[in-house]
């Protein structure tokens, strides 16, 4: 195998872990490559940090070497080592799984997620891209821009599950709550089964960077906190993050 073969295909592996985590035999099929090929180049991404496996024999993720080369290169570049703290916080006090996002063009891209060891397993969103119109974070961020919701509407509302917001006049009503809230909510309009809450991340000067949100499993989100709790939780979570 050729070197500019291998950063080929090493690359169409990382791709394809950008989808979630798979094992060796799904991402040879993703891939369109023999297992043996696929197994050779995790075990040489695995050993530079690139992909890390969540078990012996299990499936593989994006490492963190990866996923700090990835945020250097896109907005937020700085925030992870500041927001994963208060992240682990949220993360014991709801016993949800966790995340922060910002603004990429019309998306929000996750950035990092912290998981809870429990049996209920929710996906790693880290390094995934959504339109802003599908998940709470990108609501919180289209609640304090105008131009950025006219651009989206331009570009149209796709649809990911039949609650998926695709009528401009629902959109808008929902970042108009979103202003009187501080939060957003969404229930299964990303993922079915999966709801999520989200509150903006501010700069000093106000401006909202990205967001910080908490997300599980339908049956036990928002729980017996309620949602408007944990809506708060959010918020004062997300104000405590001071960004220059």
């Amino acid at each position: 195998m050729s070197s500019v073969q291998s950063v080929d295909r090493s690359f169409a592996v990382l791709r394809a872990l950008a989808g979630g985590p798979a094992g060796v035999t799904e991402l040879a099929e993703r891939v369109d490559l023999p297992k043996s090929t696929v197994a050779r180049l995790l075990s040489t991404l695995e050993a530079l940090g690139a992909v890390e496996q969540l078990a012996v024999g299990g499936e593989y993720h994006l490492g963190e070497t990866l996923v700090e080369l990835g945020a250097a290169a896109r907005p937020g570049r700085s925030l992870g080592p500041l927001v994963r703290p208060f992240l682990a916080e949220l993360t014991e006090a709801t016993g949800e799984a966790t995340g922060f996002s910002v603004p990429d063009g019309l998306e929000m891209l996750y950035l990092d997620q912290i998981t809870p060891d429990s049996e209920l397993q929710v996906r790693d969103w880290t390094g995934q891209r959504i339109p802003m119109h599908a998940v709470p974070s990108g609501h919180v961020v289209l609640a304090a821009d105008d131009q950025l919701v006219r651009r989206l509407v331009d570009a149209g509302l796709e649809a990911f599950t039949d609650r998926t917001l695709t009528d401009p006049d629902e959109l808008a009503a929902r970042l108009h709550q979103v202003r009187v809230d501080g939060y957003a909510w969404n229930y299964g309009e990303y993922a079915d089964g999966l709801n999520s809450v989200a509150a903006p991340l501010r700069d000093r000067t106000g401006k909202v960077i990205g967001a910080i949100h908490i997300y599980g499993a339908a049956t036990g989100l928002p729980g017996g906190r309620g949602a408007a709790e944990l809506g708060r939780l959010v918020v004062a979570t997300a104000a405590r993050v001071r960004i220059d």
